[in-house]
């Protein structure tokens, strides 16, 4: 048996709480701002014309991603795997969903908006003293901005060094692709691996 239906999912649940409800905002505050600054890491969800669904991981130093004002923020595109998965996406439906985390802070931030991708020389230039000024950004008019509550980062004790996995309890990244896509080429090791990321980060 399967809900497939609103009204049936509802009977599940109890409605939301007035707090949950009215602590969505149309625009970032002060706070909202704050916590972007300080941010160093946000998942960018986008889905396809097609439906196809991405969420890709940014990262950069705190506040690589800019606020422009109350509803509009730019995130640069660092180098990649040229899949360019969510930049597809955002020229097919221009929407993207946004959360943003601070290390050792179980509270998110959730920001949904309208996305483009810019090559303005005004955009390009807030970047221009970052270690690599981006080909493009990714502007974001907002429409929701939501403070996230803790619940999720703390059953998952993510911040929690006791409860970090060692990196050596999987197999390195070359070793799994080479499972994945076949071959009988050495795999590269982790080391080798961080050595080659270091070098286009």
């Amino acid at each position: 048996m399967r809900i497939s239906t609103i009204a049936a999912l509802r009977t599940l649940y109890a409605p939301a709480r007035e707090r949950s409800v009215k602590k969505e905002l149309a625009q970032l505050d002060a706070h909202c701002t704050r916590f972007i600054a300080q941010s160093p890491f946000v998942v960018v969800a986008s889905a396809g014309a097609n439906g196809a669904m991405d969420a890709s991981p940014r990262g950069g130093t705190p506040g690589f991603v800019k606020v422009l004002d109350a509803a509009a923020l730019l995130i640069p595109d660092s180098p990649g795997n040229n899949r360019l998965d969510t930049l597809e996406n955002i020229i097919q439906t221009g929407r993207v969903g946004l959360l943003f985390l601070l290390p050792g802070v179980d509270e998110t931030l959730r920001v949904n908006g309208r996305a483009t991708l810019s090559i303005a020389e005004a955009d390009l230039a807030l970047f221009a003293h970052a270690e690599r000024v981006p080909k493009l950004v990714i502007r974001v008019a907002v429409d929701a901005v939501y403070l996230h509550c803790a619940k999720a980062l703390m059953r998952s004790n993510l911040w929690d060094a006791t409860r970090h996995v060692e990196r050596s309890s999987l197999p390195s990244m070359g070793e799994m692709l080479r499972d994945q896509m076949g071959g009988d080429s050495v795999a590269e090791t982790q080391a080798q691996m961080l050595a080659r990321y270091a070098a286009d980060l």
